[in-house]
């Protein structure tokens, strides 16, 4: 996969997974207080886990060509964190 295709991939990505936070915000506005702290954690956590791999896509975006297979390494790693958060966060909510 050449590097326009991976970070092509990476955004889209990266924004279906901003839809689906903005989706379990809007749940959480319609849940007890209690259940409102538990959807307030793990938005937390999957916006910190988005920003690490927004800021893993920039590494790519600004890397020459050559160099943009070092950081996709980097990406690949956190692309699956965010996946595992998603699915963990889907679970626990649905």
């Amino acid at each position: 996969m050449d590097k326009e295709t991976y970070q092509a991939k990476l955004q889209a990505q990266l924004d279906q997974w901003k839809a689906e936070i903005d989706k379990l915000q809007a749940k959480s506005r319609e849940a007890s207080a209690d259940m409102q702290i538990k959807y307030e954690e793990q938005i937390k956590n999957l916006r910190e886990r988005r920003d690490e791999l927004e800021a893993e896509h920039e590494k790519i975006r600004s890397a020459s060509a050559e160099a943009w297979r070092d950081f996709k390494t980097g990406a690949d790693a956190a692309w699956d964190n965010m996946s595992k958060a998603m699915k963990s966060a889907w679970s626990r909510f649905s």
